[in-house]
């Protein structure tokens, strides 16, 4: 969330313009939702009612083999597990979803971004798949999204394995106070270049050249859903960090942290603050990896999620 407020931050002082003479310059649409739709869903999708809103889902895989729950980060959605998920199918039962205000779900119906309201949608999501026990897989926000929900509902969680976890505050960031998020946010409604979005995206990456222009295009696209921008700033608004020292320590079942070693987005330092709190949580540092392991080099991260599933 910070790298976006700092690149569009920077982008209004190069131009040296206001935020009025940027909308008119740079104004951009939304893409119309029913081709977005078109375009990114696919025969395994489904659009499911929980609690009021209308959530983008994919169950596959082998239903009757361990279920695996995944979460994305902060402006992905379920298709940045794609690879992982074509791999696991022959043994896990598979669930991902897109998070409300990211790709096809749209806004959530009640305006409320917080991790209490994913910690319920979750919770209903597994109910009407009627699953006792899940392992929970999370990216970034996903990841502290995971830990907040394993440690309020241990008794649904058979494994955990957090990819580069968001949830420590940091500059700009502190326990129990929403961030000051400035008002030439709101513009992201209107003003989305390309440019500005590719630059913010990039930092997940250590390898460039994996943000090929059909992955950048599906990231871009997707945050052109109609409402996904607006919730994209009102999600940063209501990021009310919960400290991890009253949470973390309620998690009893095993822990898989798993860090790309070059990681521009949540340094892999920031794990030592995880294995402090939960003592049989391992640590899998990934070389030259970025924020996105799942996404950079699946082939090679996807062993390391294997191996401890299976233990």
């Amino acid at each position: 969330m910070k790298t976006i407020l700092r690149i569009f931050a920077i982008l209004l002082m190069l131009l040296g313009i206001t935020v009025a003479v940027a909308t008119a310059v740079f104004w951009t649409s939304d893409l119309k939702k029913v081709e977005l739709e078109e375009k990114y869903s696919n025969s395994s999708s489904q659009f499911i009612n929980v609690d009021g809103d209308r959530i983008h889902l994919q169950d596959t895989g082998n239903k009757n083999g361990p279920a695996i729950v995944f979460i994305h980060g902060f402006g992905a959605s379920l298709h940045t597990w794609e690879e992982w998920s074509k791999d696991l199918n022959a043994d896990y039962r598979v669930i991902r979803f897109d998070l409300p205000g990211f790709g096809l779900s749209g806004p959530d119906q009640k305006g409320d971004y917080s991790d209490d309201r994913t910690n319920l949608l979750l919770l209903e999501i597994i109910d009407q798949l009627k699953l006792k026990k899940v392992n929970i897989v999370g990216n970034s926000i996903g990841g502290r999204m995971a830990w907040y929900f394993t440690a309020k509902f241990p008794e649904r969680v058979s494994k955990l394995v957090l990819i580069s976890p968001d949830g420590f505050e940091s500059p700009g960031m502190i326990y129990n106070k929403a961030p000051e998020v400035p008002s030439y946010m709101n513009a992201i409604e209107y003003v989305f270049p390309k440019f500005m979005f590719r630059e913010n995206l990039e930092f997940a990456y250590a390898n460039k050249s994996v943000l090929t222009q059909s992955l950048f295009d599906r990231y871009y696209e997707l945050a052109l859903l109609p409402g996904n921008r607006r919730a994209m700033v009102d999600r940063m608004r209501q990021t009310v960090l919960k400290d991890p020292n009253l949470y973390l320590k309620d998690i009893h079942c095993p822990v898989l942290l798993l860090w790309g070693e070059k990681d521009g987005m949540i340094p892999i330092q920031n794990a030592q603050d995880y294995l402090n709190l939960i003592p049989q949580a391992r640590l899998q540092k990934i070389p030259d990896i970025g924020h996105l392991p799942h996404e950079e080099d699946p082939k090679r991260s996807l062993p390391f999620l294997r191996d401890f599933l299976k233990e």
